[in-house]
């Protein structure tokens, strides 16, 4: 049982893996690109080590921590790098962008840090 649940974890890991890369190829602007990318490869990933660290047994708490460490920093990295793109003007799709919130958020706070 523990072999077919840690082949599952590998083999679920690499299908979300190519959704990614997928995601990668077929959006259109770096906003929804690292979306699907930070959502997708943060499961895959998660999932393969976790796989690993089933099949392996002396590897499972190594395999743990960098599980952990996966799910505390791609989100974060992921965050950081489309604010920074954002800050610098890299461009919404103008087909399919409805609402920009990050125009409202960000003026907001220059007003607040101009304001002190």
């Amino acid at each position: 049982m523990r072999i077919f649940f840690g082949y599952f974890l590998l083999y679920f890991g690499a299908a979300f893996l190519f959704l990614g890369a997928f995601g990668l190829i077929r959006l259109p602007d770096l906003y929804t690109r690292m979306q699907a990318s930070t959502k997708s490869t943060t499961l895959g990933a998660f999932s393969s080590v976790l796989g690993v660290g089933i099949l392996m047994p002396h590897w499972f708490v190594k395999c743990l921590v960098v599980a952990f460490f996966i799910l505390l920093t791609a989100p974060v990295s992921s965050s950081a790098l489309m604010r920074a793109g954002y800050k610098t003007g890299v461009p919404f799709d103008k087909k399919r962008t409805v609402v920009n919130k990050g125009k409202e958020f960000f003026s907001e706070k220059k007003e607040k840090e101009e304001g002190k």
